[in-house]
């Protein structure tokens, strides 16, 4: 009789042990949930340039309109053996599905710029991660690649749209150049800008507008003047993500 009651009591005190360590288990999991859904959560910054080391410099052309310029765009690109990176918003790409294959087709970086071109810091989480999932659907039925990197619409930062992003698996990509050119300024307006803040590791953010196709040629002949290399945004960030993981912040 004392075994059986010594052993009854061993298993008692073993299933007691058993549910606290559960228990245990249980609260560390809820709080990390809850630190990863937390508003405070520190996200991975964005990237407005490459490495400060290296003469590069990348043309970004974001794309839900303007495609009447694109074939232009891209035979001035080709002329001169330029690769750029162009953001391109998934109605878009289902919009003209052509054009954005003969974009990715001539070697060119494809971009998401989410789906319907909203301001996505006025939707939820969810719904960013929604718009930004849908592009990538459009895009890689049309050009057979999922792409890595995301530029918002509009340039709108907030910690809604990098939160989604980075769950969505996507590097957010800004510009330290904006030729502002969807302003239609006259194009040498356009050289101005970039000519005048050309810096080692520049994203520059252009658009296919008319200005934009004269300006072009220009910009390309002065900046491979000045000994500039031309890449995709990756390319750019190559370096730049063995020195700081990515992260740079403006």
């Amino acid at each position: 009789m004392a075994v059986r009651i010594f052993y009854f009591t061993l298993s008692k005190k073993g299933i007691i042990s058993c549910t606290l360590f559960l228990a245990s288990l249980l609260l560390v999991g809820a709080a990390i949930i809850k630190t990863w859904d937390s508003p405070d959560r520190a996200v991975m910054a964005p990237v407005y340039h490459g490495s400060a080391d290296e003469k590069k410099i990348s043309l970004t052309f974001n794309v839900v309109w303007g495609e009447e310029y694109i074939p232009q765009i891209l035979d001035i690109l080709g002329e001169n053996g330029v690769q750029a990176t162009f953001f391109m918003g998934g109605l878009w790409v289902d919009d003209f599905p052509d054009l954005a294959g003969r974009i990715a087709r001539s070697g060119h970086e494809v971009g998401n710029h989410g789906y319907s071109h909203l301001h996505q810091e006025r939707i939820s989480k969810a719904a960013n991660i929604e718009e930004i999932r849908k592009a990538e659907k459009s895009i890689i039925n049309v050009t057979g690649i999922k792409p890595s990197l995301f530029a918002p619409p509009y340039g709108e930062r907030g910690d809604v749209i990098l939160k989604a992003a980075e769950e969505a698996g996507y590097t957010t990509v800004f510009w330290s150049i904006d030729t502002i050119d969807w302003q239609r300024p006259e194009p040498s307006v356009i050289t101005d800008r970039v000519l005048a803040r050309a810096h080692n590791g520049a994203i520059v953010l252009m658009h296919p507008t008319a200005p934009t196709v004269h300006s072009l040629p220009v910009i390309i002949k002065e900046l491979k003047k000045q000994g500039y290399q031309l890449v995709k945004v990756s390319s750019l960030l190559e370096n730049l993500n063995k020195e700081s993981g990515g992260i740079v912040e403006s």
